[in-house]
């Protein structure tokens, strides 16, 4: 079985071709983080999303299989 990865618990490889693509990356951020219940951080991906959050969710994605978590409020 494939271990689910961070996007609506999708696999691995189907979370890192969506945060590849950066519309998709930012809109499944905000998402992600709203439906964790942090809606500072989810206002915070929609305002950001396309600048330097992008970039880490790459980062963080490849290595750690999660996308990047700044703020946990």
């Amino acid at each position: 079985m494939a271990k689910k990865s961070d996007y609506f618990g999708l696999g691995y490889v189907v979370s890192l071709i969506l945060a590849i693509i950066p519309f998709t990356s930012w809109i499944c951020g905000a998402v992600t983080r709203f439906m964790e219940g942090k809606i500072v951080a989810g206002l915070i991906r929609l305002v950001f999303g396309f600048t330097i959050i992008w970039v880490l969710d790459l980062v963080f994605m490849i290595m750690k299989k999660k996308i990047c978590r700044l703020l946990n409020v």
